[in-house]
């Protein structure tokens, strides 16, 4: 049995014009975000979804940040990008079934999705204006696909012939359009088929036009050689320990955390490096300039101040680059200038205590990273490394602009959101080996991790098995004072589940406090703790 509803279509009726109307505003916002990708590509700036992204991060309140961060990781850029497609995909099919009854409201709603984008523009903290032109674009264009869509499926201008010989469109006499009148369904399926394959192939090629062959990256730089190469690392970096963290993280493995939604790809043939604020004399200088400056290595820990307590946010690694110092010895540093104050390519920025760059220590203007130039993710052309502090103060990736001023006049993007100015690193310690949760066999057990305490160096490291006595484990070599440590301790367990607590002490001897805290404002602290069974 058909049931009526009041104004007469019947149920399998109005479930077909529904289908047909998410159909119409899925393809409708599939089309013009390809546009949008393909006009963002072609102009080399960030697409829509990026630019509401960025909006949303830079005006989020910090807790929520950290939030997203201590539970996705490095996952979180993916799921806010996916979410935001998610509901654009939702705004559709909501749009669509509108617009088959009224499709002067699908056209007011992309309008309205439109200024959303373009306002987008102008909260998102870099200064792009271009990037509101792929918005215009997509508007456009998913006003023409909708606009196709509906004629396909019966409620566009073309006439459909009523009972008495009228030429009124059914959305206008108050029915739901059905594609299987004229023009018919297979008109609507294969329009419908067509948008979504061009809009697929827009947002590939606006995908591929920045990584195209044609543009910049970082194989097309080539490092020049150290002025002063640093001897291999020592043997007994590493333990050998299965399980074990490697003392050098390869660079596709080294962890990744930072505000840009868009990995910023500078052509580092017209990447510049102002320096400017209290100084004496301030400059820019090129990659060409850069790169024939006489380069050091330095080896050097990174560690996130979002990091928790056993997290894995750290990675160590040889970098290549010119001195700040030098830089800034070069530019004539006013007394009073006591910050300094790095922009990256697309606008975040990082405070920096100045006397800490120039105390001596490898604080490095970096170009190469394991070897190789700058992955596009770890801030080709250019960054900041600077050993002992958490990269929120200090690592600057993409950089193009360095001013010095001072913390009372001017602060960044984070010390905004009430983070901390200062922020050296605190003595950290972590268990690799058992993994948490791990079965092992009774008996000897071998126990291992990382502890690293920046630019003091890290003088001891005990464990301990179940609140026991702590002992001191075996440490590994370093080559210097700014790299974490590798270390290893064997015990004998009954079976049954054990725990197994670590702490370091830094060569200044202070030791890990136990007390836990997060990483909010200046970095978490606390022994780490893990357990096992053993069978």
């Amino acid at each position: 049995m058909t049931t009526k509803t009041r104004g007469g279509s019947t149920r399998p009726e109005k479930q077909r014009g529904t289908a047909v109307g998410v159909t119409v505003g899925l393809l409708t916002a599939a089309f013009g975000l390809g546009a949008a990708e393909l006009a963002a590509g072609a102009l080399r700036t960030a697409s829509p979804v990026v630019v509401v992204g960025d909006a949303l991060v830079d005006n989020s309140p910090p807790e929520l940040m950290e939030l997203a961060i201590s539970l996705l990781g490095t996952a979180d850029k993916p799921v806010l990008i996916a979410g935001i497609v998610v509901v654009l995909a939702g705004s559709g099919a909501v749009l669509g079934i509108v617009a088959l009854a009224r499709p002067v409201l699908g056209h007011a709603g992309l309008a309205v999705l439109a200024t959303a984008g373009a306002t987008a523009v102008l909260l998102r903290r870099a200064d792009e204006p271009g990037a509101v032109v792929p918005v215009l674009v997509g508007a456009v264009a998913g006003a023409l696909a909708l606009a196709l869509l509906l004629r396909r499926a019966g409620a566009g201008p073309s006439p459909v012939e009523g009972e008495k010989g009228e030429t009124t469109a059914p959305a206008a006499r108050g029915e739901t359009p059905d594609p299987t009148r004229e023009p018919g369904r297979r008109g609507f399926v294969l329009t419908a088929t067509g948008v979504l394959g061009a809009s697929a192939a827009a947002g590939a090629v606006g995908h591929w036009l920045p990584r195209s062959p044609g543009a910049s990256t970082a194989a097309s730089l080539t490092l020049p050689e150290p002025a002063r190469p640093l001897p291999r690392l020592p043997a007994g970096v590493d333990l050998g320990v299965p399980g074990l963290t490697p003392f050098t993280t390869p660079n596709t493995g080294f962890y990744r955390i930072d505000t840009a939604l868009s990995v910023p790809r500078p052509d580092p043939s017209r990447w510049t490096l102002r320096v400017h604020g209290m100084v004496d004399r301030p400059f820019e200088i090129g990659m060409d300039e850069l790169l024939s400056m006489p380069l050091e290595e330095a080896d050097i820990t990174l560690s996130c101040v979002s990091n928790q307590v056993g997290g894995d946010l750290a990675g160590n690694t040889r970098w290549l680059g010119a001195p700040l110092a030098r830089l800034l010895r070069r530019a004539g540093v006013h007394s009073g200038a006591d910050q300094i104050l790095s922009t990256s390519d697309d606008g975040w920025t990082c405070g920096t205590p100045t006397e800490v760059v120039m105390d001596g220590r490898d604080a490095l203007l970096a170009v190469g990273m394991g070897g190789e130039p700058l992955p596009a993710e770890h801030g080709f052309p250019a960054r900041m490394v600077v050993p002992g502090l958490y990269g929120f103060v200090s690592a600057t990736k993409w950089v193009t602009d360095i001013k010095l001023t001072r913390f009372a006049d001017e602060r960044a993007y984070w010390a905004q959101r009430g983070w901390a100015v200062r922020a050296p690193i605190k003595t950290m310690s972590r268990v690799d080996v058992p993994a948490p949760l791990a079965r092992v066999a009774a008996g000897d057990v071998v126990l291992a991790g990382v502890a690293w305490a920046q630019h003091r160096g890290v003088d001891a490291v005990e464990v301990r098995v179940d609140g026991g006595d702590w002992w001191e484990a075996e440490l590994a070599r370093v080559p210097g004072v700014d790299t974490w440590v590798q270390w290893v301790a064997e015990t004998s367990v009954e079976p049954g589940q054990h725990d197994v607590e670590v702490r370091a002490t830094d060569a200044t001897g202070a030791t890990q406090p136990s007390a836990r805290a997060e990483p909010v404002p200046d970095g978490a602290t606390g022994w780490h703790r893990i357990r096992f069974t053993a069978e």
